[in-house]
């Protein structure tokens, strides 16, 4: 993020504009909405500008710029279509101690002005850093078409009404009942007048005030393997609603960015045979903000009712009498074998496939050993960078094939995505060389499509010769 999205206090501070043509007459029809002071220097400025100058909206100052113009301007635009003047002027506000903004001149300009839907006092700013304006006007087109024209009178009413909501408590409480406010009573009101608007919001307030307290409630959701397109919908609105956020370690920072930003974001990560937050803990994180009323999401890599010791943490949620929604998740097998061409299984080559894990609490885990040995086994094994050894050898010593094809995949569904083929003869030796930093899963008997295209290809080349 090269430019930092803010927005800036300009009621009665100045703003000054050099250039009296299109493109100023384009910012000022944008200024023109803000409480600030503005000034127009143009030696030669369109006649919309005079009119807005006798009008009292604007001062016009009718000459060329010159130093000192800009003192105590927060703002300056150079929108003279001409670089020579543009750079001219905008040194003298430099000097002056102005922010910057030089019309289509992005390298030059100290700060951008975004594309903007207006329902004051709600404004949604949409940039994209000069690289697509076009993307840009299709984004707020759409966000116009999206919010009713009565919002901006909810907002400005709602917004005299916040010192009487802080009788809620904070958090969940108070939440509700703007929630309630925004999408239910507000929009019934607004067509009977903004009387009846104010009416509703205090009638709104005593039926709140006069509602128990909501209990708290846990949702234990499924994050993907990693990438946040591919998180549920139903995942999206629980950490959108989220009061609370425990998450472990394989969560990406995209998927953490989508929770609301007030909500306490709490890690508890776990790394194999290293440093983790014990699953107790965990337990009485989630228990102690479920009972304070809050609205806690257990945010787990993947799929939480796959390796995701789940029924430790329901066992402690029910213990506490409280409410809780599974969301699940796209596991990190799903994910790979997408990106690899393959499927899970397959007609002629297997009916079943296994989810196994290469370490347990114990230490490295057992298997049917003898079963996954056989031919045509597929297995996606979690958590087997560290006990890649112990499974070649395990397999190998029960009969499997050391031909038997293997894909390690890490980071999985992410953009630094790495797919590694090899054999269980050289699985332990791959891993080692690989230098894996990132979660791995590795796949017993499937190769990437690509892979397999190619040997059957040179089959059927060696049986034609």
């Amino acid at each position: 993020m090269k430019h930092f999205p803010i927005f800036l206090a300009v009621e009665g501070r100045r703003i000054v504009l050099a250039g009296g043509g299109d493109a100023a007459l384009a910012k000022l029809r944008l200024l023109l909405k803000t409480q600030a002071k503005l000034t127009v220097i143009a030696a030669d400025a369109a006649l919309e500008i005079h009119k807005w100058a006798s009008e009292g909206k604007l001062t016009l100052i009718r000459r060329a710029m010159e130093p000192g113009d800009t003192m105590c301007a927060s703002l300056f635009y150079a929108a003279h279509e001409d670089a020579v003047e543009d750079a001219r002027t905008a040194d003298i506000a430099h000097r002056d101690g102005a922010l910057v903004n030089i019309v289509d001149n992005l390298g030059d300009s100290q700060f951008i002005t975004p594309a903007i839907v207006d329902r004051d006092p709600v404004t949604i700013a949409i940039g994209t850093e000069g690289a697509a304006p076009v993307l840009a006007r299709a984004i707020k087109k759409d966000l116009e078409e999206r919010l009713p024209a009565s919002l901006g009178t909810l907002a400005r009413i709602g917004k005299s009404f916040r010192g009487m909501a802080e009788m809620l408590s904070f958090g969940v409480a108070r939440r509700n009942f703007w929630s309630d406010y925004y999408f239910n009573a507000g929009p019934r009101a607004i067509t009977q007048g903004e009387g009846a608007v104010e009416q509703a919001l205090d009638d709104l307030l005593h039926d709140h005030l006069n509602t128990d307290a909501k209990p708290g409630h846990i949702d234990l959701v499924g994050a993907g393997p990693g990438d946040p397109d591919l998180l549920t919908l139903k995942a999206r609105k629980a950490l959108d609603k989220a009061d609370v956020v425990i998450y472990d370690r394989l969560v990406t920072p995209e998927i953490l960015e989508l929770a609301r930003r007030e909500a306490i974001m709490i890690d508890a990560g776990k790394t194999g045979f290293g440093k983790a937050m014990h699953q107790d803990d965990i337990n009485a994180l989630i228990v102690q903000h479920g009972l304070d009323g809050h609205h806690v999401v257990r945010l787990k890599a993947g799929d939480p009712t796959v390796f995701g010791r789940l029924d430790e943490e329901l066992a402690a949620i029910e213990a506490a009498d409280l409410s809780y929604t599974i969301v699940p998740g796209i596991t990190a097998a799903s994910a790979a074998v997408a990106g690899i061409g393959q499927s899970l299984t397959q007609r002629g080559r297997n009916s079943s496939v296994r989810f196994i894990t290469g370490h347990d609490t114990k230490g490295y885990a057992d298997h049917d050993w003898k079963a996954l040995a056989e031919v045509g086994q597929v297995a996606a094994i979690y958590m087997g960078k560290k006990s890649a050894r112990f499974i070649q050898g395990r397999l190998l010593m029960h009969g499997a094939d050391p031909l038997t094809p293997v894909t390690v995949i890490e980071n999985v569904s992410r953009p630094d995505q790495r797919v590694i083929a090899t054999t269980l003869a050289d699985l332990e030796l791959t891993i080692s060389n690989a230098n894996l930093t990132g979660p791995a899963l590795t796949f017993l008997g499937l190769a990437p499509r690509a892979a397999v295209q190619a040997a059957q290809s040179h089959d059927l080349r060696l049986e034609a010769l």
